[in-house]
C-alpha cells in the first residue's frame, strides 16, 4: 500500500468505530497512550466532537480504498484561555499501515489545514522510548523541549514522556 495513493480527509461520525479499533490496539497492546483500560464508541463519542471540521482543533483520517490507515489531530492543550493558540498534536496508525509513510502524510496534511489557523505553537508528548515517533516529530520540525520522568505507570512499569514543540507560521 502506498500512502501517497491515500486520501486525507477530516474524520467524521462514520469513522469512529475504527478509530476506536485503531485507538484501542495502542491501549491495549502499548504504553504510547495512558489510557489502560480499551474505550467504548460512546466513550470516544465526546473526543471526536471536539474535532470539527474547521477551527483549530481537528481530526484527518488517511484512507484508501474505503479503508482507514489512521490519524492525526490537533486538540486543545490545556482549557485556561491564554493557551487557545496552542495545540497538542498527535498520530495513531492502523497497526498494519505502520511504516509506510501514512504518518507523514497526515502530519503534512495536519499542518496545512493549521496554516488558516490562529494558533502559533503545536505541542507532542511521546512516551518514551519511542524512537519512530520521535523521528516523525523531528522531521517535522519539532524540537525536544523537555522530559518528565516516570510520570505515567502500565504494563508494571513506569514511562517518561518527551515534550516536543513546533512553531507554527502563522503569529496571532
Amino acid at each position: 500500500m502506498n500512502a501517497k495513493a491515500s486520501t486525507v480527509r477530516a474524520g467524521v461520525e462514520g469513522d469512529l468505530e475504527e478509530l476506536v479499533r485503531i485507538y484501542n490496539h495502542y491501549v491495549v497492546q502499548t504504553p504510547v497512550t495512558f489510557d489502560v483500560e480499551p474505550l467504548g464508541v460512546e466513550q470516544r463519542r465526546p473526543w471526536l466532537d471536539a474535532h470539527p471540521a474547521s477551527g483549530p482543533h481537528r481530526l484527518l483520517v488517511a484512507e484508501e480504498g474505503g479503508r482507514l490507515l489512521g490519524y492525526a489531530t490537533s486538540s486543545a492543550f490545556r482549557p485556561k484561555a491564554a493557551y487557545a493558540t496552542t495545540v497538542e498534536t498527535t498520530v495513531y496508525l492502523a497497526p498494519e499501515h505502520v511504516g509506510r509513510g501514512v504518518g507523514s502524510l497526515l502530519y503534512a496534511s495536519l499542518f496545512e489545514v493549521l496554516e488558516g489557523e490562529e494558533v502559533h505553537l503545536a505541542v507532542a508528548g511521546i512516551t518514551l522510548p519511542n524512537e519512530a515517533s520521535q523521528r516523525l516529530h523531528e522531521r517535522f520540525g519539532f524540537r525536544p523541549v523537555g522530559r518528565f520522568e516516570g510520570v505515567g505507570r502500565k504494563f508494571g512499569a513506569f514511562w517518561d514522556v518527551g515534550w516536543f514543540q513546533k512553531r507554527l507560521p502563522r503569529e496571532p
